[in-house]
């Protein structure tokens, strides 16, 4: 049989696989990426739809309002990771998938994830929180010293330095989640273990943070414009479902290639061959010159009943 090195698997490969599992499962996927709507309505039209402004004329109970419904939206779309996850990991293995089965997860998977995310968090917050302070630092000694700093550039400098950190924290912590559904791995450990399967696969997870947090981006950028310069009820409205369901469609397509560069990092370390299932089709992969083949499938269905 034909050997694919492993160079191939890159963002196209990843992206395909994942348009293959969604297509035979759409039902299934597209049901469970309903959890997303909340978020997806938030940042296309507002944090709360103005509700606040309607309900209280108390500047207390906005605030409550607004965190009411931030924690809603935060604990919606970790139900909604936790299943597609769960859905994907299985199906890419041809293992059969029912929705009971996907609800059961949230019990052992919901809670871990939540502790990662809160510790995941406290780490990156504590990173820049030192960097800010450095900045600072370095700024009042410049300034004791009598010289006058670009505050522009140092703008500029300190807001990219910035986005590098929490980017080099989402490509190395990118299957953190993947890892507590998965292997019930949670906190620093699953923060750990992320680290150690994106080792050689680090430029995978980047392109996939570029690939859909640009289109992300720009989906919520052209449809927010619109949708605030639109005085027709019906176009508001027509433009918001139509904004809302690209906008999920991305979020569930990221969260399915993400468990599949999962699997991907696996079978990298060795360690995916022995949990592939028997009685399914396999097409195999070269992981490096020498190394031993790895068998991934090929056909991926989850059977949902």
């Amino acid at each position: 049989m034909e050997l694919t090195p492993l160079h191939i698997l890159n963002l196209t490969r990843v992206v395909t696989d994942s348009k293959r599992i969604i297509k035979a499962n759409y039902t299934h996927l597209i049901t469970l990426s309903l959890l997303f709507l909340p978020l997806c309505v938030s940042l296309l039209i507002g944090p709360t739809l103005q509700l606040s402004d309607h309900l209280s004329d108390v500047n207390q109970k906005t605030i409550i309002y607004h965190l009411i419904y931030i924690l809603i939206v935060y604990i919606l779309v970790l139900y909604a990771i936790t299943t597609i996850t769960y859905t994907t990991h299985y199906g890419f293995l041809g293992k059969p998938v029912n929705f009971s089965t996907v609800l059961k997860s949230l019990t052992f998977s919901f809670f871990p994830i939540v502790s990662t995310a809160v510790v995941a968090s406290t780490i990156i917050f504590l990173n820049v929180l030192s960097f800010l302070t450095l900045v600072g630092s370095i700024l009042m000694l410049v300034q004791t010293l009598g010289f006058v700093p670009d505050y522009n550039a140092i703008y500029w400098f300190v807001g990219a330095t910035v986005i590098m950190i929490l980017i080099y924290f989402y490509v190395n912590w990118s299957l953190a989640f993947v890892v507590v559904v998965v292997e019930s791995k949670w906190g620093f450990g699953a923060l750990m273990r992320s680290s150690y399967l994106m080792r050689g696969m680090r430029s995978a997870s980047l392109l996939l943070l570029l690939y859909f947090g640009t289109f992300s981006t720009l989906l919520v950028w052209v449809f927010r414009d619109s949708l605030h310069n639109e005085s027709s009820s019906w176009v508001f409205v027509s433009y918001a479902i139509l904004s809302s369901s690209f906008l999920i469609w991305l979020l569930l397509h990221s969260t399915v290639a993400n468990t599949v560069l999962y699997n991907y990092c696996k079978a990298l370390h060795g360690e995916l061959a022995i949990e592939i299932a028997e009685g399914f089709d396999h097409m195999y992969f070269n992981l490096s010159p020498g190394d031993e083949k790895v068998s991934l499938p090929h056909d991926v269905t989850v059977v949902t009943v």
